[in-house]
């Protein structure tokens, strides 16, 4: 009979929790903080690892102060590492959902057509690092003018939009994070109808069969997101999407008799509007249609508050004394290995892991003796097994993984010493994929790397290498398309106007 354990960890929650303890590490907080504070904004998205592809000079030309006026205020109020702290993330690494752009504001034009700011992600293919773009979209830019060619998402993502949740990336609205989906607003199903009817009284009966694990998703949130959400495409009322899963969507009603009374939602049969109807309507962002990670990680217990984000502690948690912890870790040699009959220490010495208990002149010769062929010491074959496969590796991989490469050296430095020569081995495999990753994304950022079929073209002035993958010629799959490109243009189970998976 096989065992279960009801306290057993979802794996979602597993990987919220590496990527809060090295997705945005302290050192990166504190100086983007700073920065900040300061008033450099620009130095704030540096330290953070955003890049600055706008030019506000170019902004004024084309739209006007009144509008670069308004985007050097939310420029100078965004917190960068809050940004990269709530940014989409994909399992089961927890890195950046890759191919993003993200609306942080619209601003409304004298054309008629909004201004975004918007935050970019790299694909897959060039995500070293895990940098941002910070840029801006015009929506009445036909000619392509601004809009990279090399990214294969340019337009901002329906399904992934802060500009609605500004507490998100705000550090003036940060406080706002409790009352939007804060232990202050309660998750129940009374305000959700998951049954098939499309009218009648709201009522939680059996949801997981059409939300799956209900303990994920906002419900008791929906009704105010919702105003919030068709307000902004000036509608009091109506029908709105929420994505469930890969293929699965539900369709949902905002109703009430008149505007005295509290607004309430009612699902809508699958087949109550057209398919292109149903794409075109209004979604509801992810950042409200699903609970909080930070407040799962506090309810469960993984991650402790000052492990959170500063301004998401803040929010979250009532003010008090700071929790007190084990203070220094106590100095000592890190490793103690038996060797002849006798416990010899291996420690730093001069930038180097030698074994100290032993001569420089007996290393030597030890050392001859190996590379001749012999039996190396006890103490040698620590040593080399710390530089080829380390304890402290998954932390190394963790870090690299989110882009932590200073965090990752200084844990190896640490372990190997500043003067270390890396022997091979997975640690030496890790940094050097690292730094090929490293030329990857450069060149992804230059233009200069092949663009895959399913890119498209930004106007008539792309390059000649996408010439092909024009907006009126489906691009044709080759041994050469991404494995995911391949997937997504190869999927019939929802229109080409559909949502983005």
């Amino acid at each position: 009979m096989a065992l279960h354990f009801a306290d057993e960890i979802p794996p979602h929650l597993l990987m919220w929790q590496r990527v809060r303890e090295y997705a945005v590490p302290p050192s990166m907080i504190e100086n983007a903080t700073a920065r900040r504070a300061a008033g450099d904004w620009a130095g704030a998205c540096a330290a953070a690892r955003i890049y600055v592809d706008l030019d506000l000079r170019a902004v004024r030309r084309r739209h006007g102060t009144g509008i670069v006026t308004l985007l050097r205020a939310d420029l100078r109020r965004l917190a960068p590492d809050l940004l990269r702290w709530h940014m989409p993330r994909i399992a089961p690494d927890g890195r950046l959902r890759p191919g993003l752009t993200i609306s942080l504001a619209r601003y409304r034009s004298s054309g008629g057509s909004p201004l975004h700011l918007v935050v970019r992600t790299p694909p897959a293919r060039a995500d070293a690092g895990q940098r941002m773009s910070l840029a801006v979209w015009d929506a009445s830019d036909s000619h392509g003018r601004g809009i990279p060619a090399h990214h294969p998402h340019p337009h901002p993502d329906r399904r992934f939009r802060l500009d609605l949740h500004r507490h998100l990336w705000d550090a003036g609205r940060s406080h706002e994070l409790a009352s939007r989906c804060g232990p202050g607003r309660p998750l129940s199903l009374a305000a959700v109808d998951p049954g098939p009817e499309t009218h009648g009284p709201l009522r939680p009966d059996g949801p997981e069969r059409h939300y799956g694990d209900n303990s994920h998703w906002a419900f008791g949130s929906w009704v105010a997101e919702a105003e919030q959400l068709l307000r902004a495409d000036g509608l009091p009322r109506g029908a709105f999407t929420v994505r469930l899963g890969a293929r699965r969507r539900a369709v949902l009603d905002l109703v009430a008799p008149d505007d005295s009374h509290v607004p309430t939602l009612r699902r809508l049969p699958e087949d109550a509007l057209p398919s292109q109807v149903t794409a075109a309507l209004p979604v509801l962002p992810e950042a409200a249609a699903r609970v909080l990670p930070d407040l799962e990680l506090l309810r469960s217990g993984l991650v402790p508050v000052n492990g959170l984000h500063p301004l998401v502690a803040a929010a979250l948690t009532a003010p008090g004394p700071a929790s007190a912890d084990g203070g220094p870790p106590e100095t000592g040699d890190p490793h103690r290995v038996p060797c002849r009959g006798e416990i010899h220490r291996i420690a730093l010495r001069d930038g180097v892991l030698t074994a100290v208990d032993h001569d420089p002149a007996q290393l030597r010769r030890e050392e001859l003796l190996v590379a001749l062929g012999g039996p190396p010491l006890p103490c040698l074959r620590a040593i080399d097994a710390v530089h080829r496969d380390p304890e402290a590796l998954p932390a190394v991989r963790e870090r690299l993984r989110h882009g932590d490469v200073t965090g990752a050296l200084a844990v190896v430095e640490g372990l190997l010493g500043p003067a270390a020569i890396l022997r091979d081995g997975p640690l030496r495999t890790e940094l050097e994929s690292a730094m090929a990753r490293r030329v990857d994304h450069g060149l992804f950022r230059s233009g200069l790397l092949d663009v895959h079929t399913g890119a498209g073209t930004a106007g008539p002035e792309s390059a000649s290498d996408v010439a092909h993958a024009t907006a009126d010629h489906r691009p044709r799959l080759n041994r050469r398309t991404p494995i995911a490109v391949r997937r997504k243009l190869s999927s019939r189970a929802r229109p080409r106007t559909g949502l983005a998976s």
